[in-house]
Protein backbone atom coordinates (compact mmCIF):
# COMPACT_ATOMS: atom_id res chain seq x y z
CA UNK A 1 0.00 0.00 0.00
CA UNK A 2 2.95 2.39 1.07
CA UNK A 3 4.14 1.81 -2.66
CA UNK A 4 1.55 2.09 -4.42
CA UNK A 5 1.15 6.17 -2.72
CA UNK A 6 4.50 6.31 -3.51
CA UNK A 7 4.19 5.71 -7.39
CA UNK A 8 0.88 8.02 -7.36
CA UNK A 9 2.88 10.56 -6.05
CA UNK A 10 6.19 10.32 -8.51
CA UNK A 11 3.47 10.16 -11.42
CA UNK A 12 2.00 13.35 -10.04
CA UNK A 13 4.95 15.65 -10.31
CA UNK A 14 6.13 14.17 -13.31
CA UNK A 15 2.72 15.19 -15.08
CA UNK A 16 3.19 18.48 -13.45
CA UNK A 17 6.82 18.88 -15.13
CA UNK A 18 5.78 17.99 -18.19
CA UNK A 19 2.59 20.46 -18.45
CA UNK A 20 5.52 23.48 -17.20
CA UNK A 21 7.86 22.60 -19.78
CA UNK A 22 5.20 22.01 -22.30
CA UNK A 23 3.94 25.32 -21.33
CA UNK A 24 7.11 26.75 -21.90
CA UNK A 25 7.93 25.41 -25.13
CA UNK A 26 4.28 26.69 -26.28
CA UNK A 27 5.28 30.45 -25.69
CA UNK A 28 8.34 32.02 -27.15
CA UNK A 29 8.30 35.67 -26.11
CA UNK A 30 11.11 35.92 -28.81
CA UNK A 31 8.67 34.56 -31.05
CA UNK A 32 6.02 36.96 -29.72
CA UNK A 33 7.87 40.09 -30.23
CA UNK A 34 8.35 39.50 -33.93
CA UNK A 35 4.55 39.14 -34.10
CA UNK A 36 4.16 42.41 -32.04
CA UNK A 37 6.44 44.29 -34.45
CA UNK A 38 5.50 43.48 -37.29
CA UNK A 39 1.61 44.41 -35.80
CA UNK A 40 1.94 47.79 -34.87
CA UNK A 41 5.07 48.73 -37.67
CA UNK A 42 3.91 46.12 -40.65
CA UNK A 43 3.42 47.43 -44.55
CA UNK A 44 0.58 49.90 -44.62
CA UNK A 45 -0.38 50.05 -40.65
CA UNK A 46 2.44 52.42 -39.78
CA UNK A 47 3.55 55.28 -41.56
CA UNK A 48 6.72 57.10 -39.85
CA UNK A 49 6.06 60.48 -42.16
CA UNK A 50 3.01 61.00 -39.91
CA UNK A 51 3.78 62.66 -36.51
CA UNK A 52 1.80 61.47 -33.40
CA UNK A 53 -1.28 63.15 -32.22
CA UNK A 54 -1.19 65.62 -28.71
CA UNK A 55 -1.66 64.94 -25.35
CA UNK A 56 -4.63 62.26 -25.35
CA UNK A 57 -5.32 61.64 -29.03
CA UNK A 58 -6.23 65.49 -29.52
CA UNK A 59 -4.60 67.50 -32.94
CA UNK A 60 -2.40 69.26 -30.45
CA UNK A 61 1.56 69.32 -30.98
CA UNK A 62 3.53 65.98 -29.93
CA UNK A 63 5.63 66.80 -26.77
CA UNK A 64 8.88 65.66 -26.52
CA UNK A 65 10.99 64.99 -23.33
CA UNK A 66 14.35 65.39 -23.41
CA UNK A 67 17.48 64.56 -21.03
CA UNK A 68 21.09 64.36 -21.23
CA UNK A 69 24.13 62.71 -19.53
CA UNK A 70 27.44 64.40 -20.43
CA UNK A 71 29.86 61.56 -20.36
CA UNK A 72 33.11 64.15 -20.60
CA UNK A 73 34.10 67.59 -21.94
CA UNK A 74 37.26 67.13 -24.13
CA UNK A 75 38.70 70.38 -25.26
CA UNK A 76 37.47 73.99 -24.49
CA UNK A 77 39.33 76.38 -26.99
CA UNK A 78 40.06 79.96 -26.51
CA UNK A 79 41.49 80.97 -30.30
CA UNK A 80 38.57 78.98 -31.80
CA UNK A 81 36.31 80.00 -29.27
CA UNK A 82 34.39 76.03 -29.24
CA UNK A 83 34.28 73.32 -26.70
CA UNK A 84 34.18 69.48 -27.44
CA UNK A 85 31.37 67.61 -25.77
CA UNK A 86 30.29 63.43 -25.68
CA UNK A 87 27.01 62.60 -24.43
CA UNK A 88 24.59 60.45 -24.16
CA UNK A 89 21.01 62.05 -25.81
CA UNK A 90 17.72 61.08 -25.30
CA UNK A 91 14.07 61.69 -26.46
CA UNK A 92 11.00 60.45 -24.95
CA UNK A 93 7.82 60.70 -26.67
CA UNK A 94 4.02 59.19 -26.72
CA UNK A 95 2.70 57.71 -30.37
CA UNK A 96 -0.27 55.96 -29.81
CA UNK A 97 -0.52 54.24 -32.99
CA UNK A 98 2.44 52.15 -31.20
CA UNK A 99 0.74 50.25 -28.42
CA UNK A 100 0.43 46.46 -27.87
CA UNK A 101 -0.05 43.81 -25.84
CA UNK A 102 2.14 43.22 -22.78
CA UNK A 103 0.91 39.40 -22.13
CA UNK A 104 0.00 40.34 -19.02
CA UNK A 105 3.24 42.42 -18.11
CA UNK A 106 5.84 39.62 -19.57
CA UNK A 107 6.82 42.04 -22.66
CA UNK A 108 8.16 45.13 -20.69
CA UNK A 109 9.37 46.86 -23.83
CA UNK A 110 10.83 46.16 -27.45
CA UNK A 111 13.85 47.51 -28.79
CA UNK A 112 14.66 48.30 -31.93
CA UNK A 113 18.02 49.54 -33.50
CA UNK A 114 16.89 51.61 -37.15
CA UNK A 115 15.87 54.93 -36.26
CA UNK A 116 13.92 54.82 -39.44
CA UNK A 117 11.08 52.50 -38.63
CA UNK A 118 9.18 54.95 -36.38
CA UNK A 119 8.61 58.77 -36.57
CA UNK A 120 11.35 61.01 -35.14
CA UNK A 121 11.64 64.18 -34.38
CA UNK A 122 13.65 66.63 -36.31
CA UNK A 123 15.85 68.04 -33.54
CA UNK A 124 18.93 69.16 -34.85
CA UNK A 125 21.67 71.26 -32.40
CA UNK A 126 21.53 75.00 -33.82
CA UNK A 127 25.39 76.01 -32.65
CA UNK A 128 27.31 72.85 -33.16
CA UNK A 129 30.29 73.00 -35.55
CA UNK A 130 30.63 69.48 -35.84
CA UNK A 131 29.68 65.74 -34.59
CA UNK A 132 29.55 62.31 -35.20
CA UNK A 133 27.86 59.37 -33.76
CA UNK A 134 29.73 56.36 -32.59
CA UNK A 135 29.98 52.81 -34.10
CA UNK A 136 31.82 50.96 -32.23
CA UNK A 137 31.88 48.27 -31.95
CA UNK A 138 27.62 48.65 -32.79
CA UNK A 139 25.85 51.75 -33.13
CA UNK A 140 25.81 53.06 -30.25
CA UNK A 141 21.98 53.78 -30.33
CA UNK A 142 18.51 52.63 -29.80
CA UNK A 143 14.63 52.72 -29.41
CA UNK A 144 12.27 51.16 -26.78
CA UNK A 145 8.49 51.20 -27.65
CA UNK A 146 6.76 50.22 -24.52
CA UNK A 147 3.19 48.91 -24.44
CA UNK A 148 1.09 52.02 -23.73
CA UNK A 149 2.90 53.45 -27.15
CA UNK A 150 5.68 55.38 -24.95
CA UNK A 151 8.84 55.75 -27.10
CA UNK A 152 12.61 56.13 -25.77
CA UNK A 153 15.05 57.21 -28.48
CA UNK A 154 19.17 57.20 -27.15
CA UNK A 155 22.11 57.97 -28.67
CA UNK A 156 25.93 58.92 -27.84
CA UNK A 157 27.19 61.59 -29.86
CA UNK A 158 30.03 63.26 -29.87
CA UNK A 159 29.74 67.37 -30.73
CA UNK A 160 32.28 70.67 -31.66
CA UNK A 161 29.94 73.57 -30.26
CA UNK A 162 30.73 77.06 -30.43
CA UNK A 163 31.18 78.81 -27.13
CA UNK A 164 31.52 82.93 -28.00
CA UNK A 165 33.83 83.92 -25.15
CA UNK A 166 33.96 87.07 -23.37
CA UNK A 167 37.99 87.82 -22.65
CA UNK A 168 38.30 91.26 -20.94
CA UNK A 169 38.60 89.42 -17.81
CA UNK A 170 41.44 86.29 -19.19
CA UNK A 171 42.83 84.59 -17.27
CA UNK A 172 40.69 85.31 -14.17
CA UNK A 173 37.64 84.81 -16.54
CA UNK A 174 34.14 82.81 -16.49
CA UNK A 175 33.07 81.60 -19.35
CA UNK A 176 29.47 80.41 -20.41
CA UNK A 177 28.81 78.42 -22.94
CA UNK A 178 25.85 76.92 -24.34
CA UNK A 179 23.79 73.94 -25.99
CA UNK A 180 21.15 74.71 -27.58
CA UNK A 181 18.63 71.90 -29.37
CA UNK A 182 16.03 72.84 -31.60
CA UNK A 183 12.97 71.67 -33.97
CA UNK A 184 14.04 72.16 -37.70
CA UNK A 185 10.97 71.94 -39.68
CA UNK A 186 7.85 71.84 -37.35
CA UNK A 187 6.57 74.73 -35.55
CA UNK A 188 5.31 75.13 -31.91
CA UNK A 189 2.31 73.75 -33.50
CA UNK A 190 3.08 70.73 -34.10
CA UNK A 191 5.97 69.90 -31.84
CA UNK A 192 7.19 70.79 -29.07
CA UNK A 193 10.42 70.38 -26.68
CA UNK A 194 10.14 69.75 -22.84
CA UNK A 195 12.96 69.31 -20.03
CA UNK A 196 12.20 66.15 -18.17
CA UNK A 197 10.67 66.60 -15.15
CA UNK A 198 13.16 66.03 -11.88
CA UNK A 199 16.60 65.26 -13.37
CA UNK A 200 16.85 66.75 -17.11
CA UNK A 201 21.07 67.02 -17.34
CA UNK A 202 23.29 65.17 -15.56
CA UNK A 203 27.12 65.13 -15.46
CA UNK A 204 29.72 62.08 -15.06
CA UNK A 205 31.11 62.48 -11.33
CA UNK A 206 34.75 63.44 -11.04
CA UNK A 207 34.52 65.17 -14.48
CA UNK A 208 38.62 66.46 -15.03
CA UNK A 209 38.59 69.62 -17.57
CA UNK A 210 42.73 70.61 -17.70
CA UNK A 211 42.24 74.29 -17.46
CA UNK A 212 38.27 74.86 -16.07
CA UNK A 213 36.19 73.81 -13.60
CA UNK A 214 33.05 73.34 -14.41
CA UNK A 215 31.08 75.24 -11.46
CA UNK A 216 27.39 75.03 -12.53
CA UNK A 217 24.54 74.61 -15.20
CA UNK A 218 21.25 75.88 -16.33
CA UNK A 219 18.26 74.11 -18.36
CA UNK A 220 16.28 76.82 -19.86
CA UNK A 221 14.17 77.38 -23.36
CA UNK A 222 15.15 79.11 -26.19
CA UNK A 223 12.25 79.06 -28.29
CA UNK A 224 13.09 81.14 -31.67
CA UNK A 225 10.61 82.92 -34.13
CA UNK A 226 11.08 83.26 -37.58
CA UNK A 227 9.09 84.77 -40.91
CA UNK A 228 8.19 80.72 -41.48
CA UNK A 229 7.15 80.45 -37.75
CA UNK A 230 7.72 79.61 -34.24
CA UNK A 231 9.65 76.98 -33.44
CA UNK A 232 10.66 74.77 -30.07
CA UNK A 233 14.23 75.35 -28.36
CA UNK A 234 15.83 73.94 -25.64
CA UNK A 235 19.07 74.81 -24.27
CA UNK A 236 21.82 74.03 -21.46
CA UNK A 237 23.85 76.66 -19.79
CA UNK A 238 27.30 75.55 -18.41
CA UNK A 239 29.61 77.85 -16.56
CA UNK A 240 33.33 77.43 -16.54
CA UNK A 241 35.87 79.08 -13.98
CA UNK A 242 39.30 79.11 -15.73
CA UNK A 243 41.95 77.56 -13.20
CA UNK A 244 44.43 80.49 -12.39
CA UNK A 245 46.61 78.33 -10.87
CA UNK A 246 48.02 77.39 -14.74
CA UNK A 247 48.75 80.97 -15.62
CA UNK A 248 50.26 82.29 -12.26
CA UNK A 249 52.91 79.16 -12.93
CA UNK A 250 53.20 79.92 -16.63
CA UNK A 251 52.83 83.36 -16.77
CA UNK A 252 52.40 85.76 -13.86
CA UNK A 253 55.45 84.41 -11.45
CA UNK A 254 57.92 84.53 -14.92
CA UNK A 255 56.54 88.22 -15.64
CA UNK A 256 57.71 88.92 -11.90
CA UNK A 257 61.15 87.75 -11.90
CA UNK A 258 61.79 89.38 -15.56
CA UNK A 259 60.82 92.00 -14.05
CA UNK A 260 63.00 91.85 -11.12
CA UNK A 261 66.02 90.41 -12.84
CA UNK A 262 66.08 94.22 -15.42
CA UNK A 263 66.62 95.90 -12.04
CA UNK A 264 69.50 94.00 -11.14
CA UNK A 265 71.45 96.95 -13.60
CA UNK A 266 70.60 99.41 -11.39
CA UNK A 267 73.31 98.18 -8.72
CA UNK A 268 75.64 97.27 -11.27
CA UNK A 269 78.76 100.25 -12.01
CA UNK A 270 77.91 102.77 -14.22
CA UNK A 271 80.73 101.81 -15.98
CA UNK A 272 80.35 98.26 -16.90
CA UNK A 273 78.76 98.91 -19.92
CA UNK A 274 78.43 95.46 -21.74
CA UNK A 275 76.95 94.06 -18.69
CA UNK A 276 74.11 96.32 -18.19
CA UNK A 277 73.18 96.17 -21.93
CA UNK A 278 73.35 92.50 -22.70
CA UNK A 279 71.19 92.38 -19.54
CA UNK A 280 68.92 95.07 -20.54
CA UNK A 281 68.48 93.34 -23.96
CA UNK A 282 68.12 90.20 -22.96
CA UNK A 283 65.27 90.39 -19.93
CA UNK A 284 63.26 93.21 -23.06
CA UNK A 285 63.65 90.36 -25.82
CA UNK A 286 62.47 87.81 -23.42
CA UNK A 287 59.65 89.59 -22.24
CA UNK A 288 58.73 90.53 -25.56
CA UNK A 289 58.86 86.55 -26.75
CA UNK A 290 56.89 85.82 -23.39
CA UNK A 291 53.70 88.49 -24.84
CA UNK A 292 53.96 86.97 -28.54
CA UNK A 293 53.79 83.39 -26.87
CA UNK A 294 50.32 84.39 -25.06
CA UNK A 295 49.06 86.11 -27.47
CA UNK A 296 49.67 83.30 -29.83
CA UNK A 297 47.09 81.36 -27.86
CA UNK A 298 44.56 83.92 -27.76
CA UNK A 299 42.09 85.00 -30.76
CA UNK A 300 42.78 88.68 -32.03
CA UNK A 301 39.78 90.90 -30.44
CA UNK A 302 38.99 94.54 -30.26
CA UNK A 303 39.49 94.95 -26.73
CA UNK A 304 42.00 94.95 -24.12
CA UNK A 305 42.32 91.74 -21.82
CA UNK A 306 43.31 91.68 -18.22
CA UNK A 307 46.54 89.59 -19.09
CA UNK A 308 47.28 92.60 -21.75
CA UNK A 309 47.84 95.01 -19.30
CA UNK A 310 49.67 92.81 -17.22
CA UNK A 311 52.37 91.88 -20.19
CA UNK A 312 52.44 95.52 -21.39
CA UNK A 313 53.28 97.20 -17.95
CA UNK A 314 55.96 94.22 -17.14
CA UNK A 315 57.47 94.98 -20.59
CA UNK A 316 57.20 98.71 -20.05
CA UNK A 317 59.01 98.05 -16.60
CA UNK A 318 61.58 96.47 -18.35
CA UNK A 319 62.27 98.93 -21.08
CA UNK A 320 62.31 101.86 -18.36
CA UNK A 321 65.22 100.04 -17.12
CA UNK A 322 67.27 99.75 -20.17
CA UNK A 323 66.06 103.54 -20.77
CA UNK A 324 67.15 104.35 -17.28
CA UNK A 325 70.82 103.20 -17.87
CA UNK A 326 71.06 104.79 -21.65
CA UNK A 327 70.14 108.20 -19.21
CA UNK A 328 73.10 107.21 -16.49
CA UNK A 329 74.82 106.96 -19.23
CA UNK A 330 74.66 110.16 -20.78
CA UNK A 331 74.81 111.47 -16.91
CA UNK A 332 77.93 109.89 -16.21
CA UNK A 333 79.75 111.33 -19.95
CA UNK A 334 77.92 114.52 -18.41
CA UNK A 335 79.90 114.16 -15.24
CA UNK A 336 83.14 113.39 -16.42
CA UNK A 337 82.62 116.24 -18.93
CA UNK A 338 81.40 118.92 -16.28
CA UNK A 339 85.04 117.49 -14.45
CA UNK A 340 87.36 118.04 -17.09
CA UNK A 341 86.30 121.48 -17.92
CA UNK A 342 86.94 122.04 -13.64
CA UNK A 343 89.98 120.46 -13.45
CA UNK A 344 91.08 122.63 -16.97
CA UNK A 345 90.18 126.11 -15.14
CA UNK A 346 92.02 124.90 -12.09
CA UNK A 347 95.32 123.97 -14.35
CA UNK A 348 94.94 128.02 -15.74
CA UNK A 349 94.06 129.38 -12.76
CA UNK A 350 97.43 127.63 -11.00
CA UNK A 351 98.96 128.67 -14.07
CA UNK A 352 98.02 132.79 -13.17
CA UNK A 353 98.97 132.42 -9.97
CA UNK A 354 102.63 131.06 -10.48
CA UNK A 355 102.95 133.22 -13.35
CA UNK A 356 102.12 136.55 -10.74
CA UNK A 357 104.51 134.97 -8.49
CA UNK A 358 107.26 135.18 -11.08
CA UNK A 359 106.35 138.69 -11.48
CA UNK A 360 106.37 139.91 -8.27
CA UNK A 361 110.30 137.92 -7.93
CA UNK A 362 111.30 140.12 -10.51
CA UNK A 363 110.21 143.12 -10.03
CA UNK A 364 110.58 143.97 -6.10
CA UNK A 365 111.45 147.47 -6.70
CA UNK A 366 107.70 148.30 -7.77
CA UNK A 367 105.61 149.82 -5.20
CA UNK A 368 101.61 149.49 -3.93
CA UNK A 369 99.39 151.92 -3.12
CA UNK A 370 98.16 151.30 0.24
CA UNK A 371 93.92 151.09 0.34
CA UNK A 372 92.16 152.91 3.42
CA UNK A 373 91.37 150.48 6.14
CA UNK A 374 88.42 152.55 7.04
CA UNK A 375 85.48 151.86 3.67
CA UNK A 376 82.89 154.50 2.54
CA UNK A 377 78.94 153.42 2.90
CA UNK A 378 78.84 153.22 -0.79
CA UNK A 379 81.81 151.40 -1.35
CA UNK A 380 80.55 147.70 -2.98
CA UNK A 381 83.30 145.70 -0.58
CA UNK A 382 81.52 146.98 2.30
CA UNK A 383 77.82 146.19 1.51
CA UNK A 384 79.76 142.49 0.67
CA UNK A 385 80.63 142.29 3.77
CA UNK A 386 77.24 143.56 5.79
CA UNK A 387 75.30 140.98 3.72
CA UNK A 388 77.73 137.98 4.69
CA UNK A 389 77.29 138.78 8.12
CA UNK A 390 73.58 139.35 7.97
CA UNK A 391 73.57 135.79 6.44
CA UNK A 392 75.47 134.45 9.14
CA UNK A 393 73.41 136.10 11.98
CA UNK A 394 70.17 134.34 10.49
CA UNK A 395 68.73 130.92 11.83
CA UNK A 396 69.95 128.07 10.34
CA UNK A 397 67.72 126.15 7.89
CA UNK A 398 66.58 122.82 8.93
CA UNK A 399 68.12 120.42 6.59
CA UNK A 400 66.20 118.54 3.94
CA UNK A 401 67.05 114.56 4.67
CA UNK A 402 66.07 113.76 0.91
CA UNK A 403 69.18 116.39 -0.27
CA UNK A 404 71.03 115.29 3.02
CA UNK A 405 71.10 111.65 1.99
CA UNK A 406 71.68 112.67 -1.99
CA UNK A 407 74.48 114.65 -1.25
CA UNK A 408 76.30 111.37 -0.12
CA UNK A 409 76.55 110.62 -3.81
CA UNK A 410 78.61 113.34 -6.09
CA UNK A 411 77.60 112.37 -9.44
CA UNK A 412 74.29 112.65 -11.29
CA UNK A 413 74.73 109.33 -12.51
CA UNK A 414 75.06 107.60 -8.89
CA UNK A 415 72.00 109.31 -8.05
CA UNK A 416 69.87 108.36 -10.89
CA UNK A 417 71.09 104.54 -10.10
CA UNK A 418 69.93 105.31 -6.48
CA UNK A 419 66.63 106.58 -7.19
CA UNK A 420 65.78 103.95 -9.81
CA UNK A 421 66.79 101.09 -6.72
CA UNK A 422 63.58 102.95 -4.94
CA UNK A 423 61.26 104.20 -7.43
CA UNK A 424 60.91 101.42 -9.93
CA UNK A 425 59.91 98.41 -6.96
CA UNK A 426 57.52 101.44 -5.43
CA UNK A 427 55.90 101.77 -8.46
CA UNK A 428 55.50 97.90 -9.27
CA UNK A 429 54.54 97.34 -5.81
CA UNK A 430 51.32 99.84 -6.73
CA UNK A 431 51.21 98.52 -10.29
CA UNK A 432 50.17 95.07 -8.52
CA UNK A 433 47.57 96.23 -5.58
CA UNK A 434 45.61 97.77 -8.24
CA UNK A 435 45.99 95.25 -10.73
CA UNK A 436 44.92 92.42 -8.52
CA UNK A 437 42.40 94.66 -6.45
CA UNK A 438 40.87 95.41 -9.60
CA UNK A 439 40.76 92.07 -11.40
CA UNK A 440 39.58 89.84 -8.42
CA UNK A 441 36.84 91.52 -6.98
CA UNK A 442 35.55 92.92 -10.37
CA UNK A 443 32.22 91.73 -11.55
CA UNK A 444 31.81 90.89 -14.90
CA UNK A 445 29.07 93.31 -15.89
CA UNK A 446 27.46 90.68 -18.83
CA UNK A 447 27.39 88.03 -16.12
CA UNK A 448 23.59 86.23 -16.77
CA UNK A 449 23.69 84.24 -13.67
Amino acid sequence: MGSGHYFWAIFYFASLCSASLANNAKINFREKEKKVLDQILGAGKYDARIRPSGINGTDGPAIVRINLFVRSIMTISDIKMEYSVQLTFREQWTDERLKFDDIQGRLKYLTLTEANRVWMPDLFFSNEKEGHFHNIIMPNVYIRIFPNGSVLYSIRISLTLACPMNLKLYPLDRQICSLRMASYGWTTNDLVFLWKEGDPVQVVKNLHLPRFTLEKFLTDYCNSKTNTGEYSCLKVDLLFKREFSYYLIQIYIPCCMLVIVSWVSFWLDQGAVPARVSLGVTTLLTMATQTSGINASLPPVSYTKAIDVWTGVCLTFVFGALLEFALVNYASRSDMHKENMKKKRRDLEQASLDAASDLLDTDSNATFAMKPLVRHPGDPLALEKRLQCEVHMQAPKRPNCCKTWLSKFPTRSKRIDVISRITFPLVFALFNLVYWSTYLFREEEDETF
